[in-house]
């Protein structure tokens, strides 16, 4: 599962450069798949769209940090836990129980992140 930072949070910025795959942004931020990976040409989201690794996409929060589920990967295959939870100071980095993934789902999409 991925995991979302609920609006708990205040906007302390704590979370953002622990993650390894670069998928926290401010509020009202926009994001791109490109954004801290390594990856280039197109790029398929969990939505089944299509969309250029640089094109920039539409915050998913404008008032707190967010973190872009299809970036996400728990940081499987870095470190032992979220590094995001390991250091919020209010807890409010926690599992989407909207997103259940696999262990191998996670390990397959910081591949593809990280060529």
């Amino acid at each position: 599962m991925a995991i979302i930072i609920t609006d708990e949070c205040i906007n302390c910025g704590a979370c953002e450069p622990e993650c390894p795959n670069n998928a926290i942004y401010e509020g009202g931020v926009e994001w791109a798949i490109a954004d801290g990976t390594d990856i280039s040409g197109k790029y398929e989201l969990e939505t089944g769209t299509f969309v250029d690794v640089a094109a920039e996409q539409e915050p998913i929060s404008d008032e707190f940090y967010y973190i872009v589920p299809d970036k996400c990967t728990e940081c499987v295959g870095f470190h032992e836990e979220p590094q995001c939870a390991a250091v919020c100071p209010v807890d409010c980095c926690v599992d989407d129980p909207e997103r259940r993934e696999t262990e191998e789902t996670l390990l397959a999409r910081k591949e593809r992140l990280h060529v």
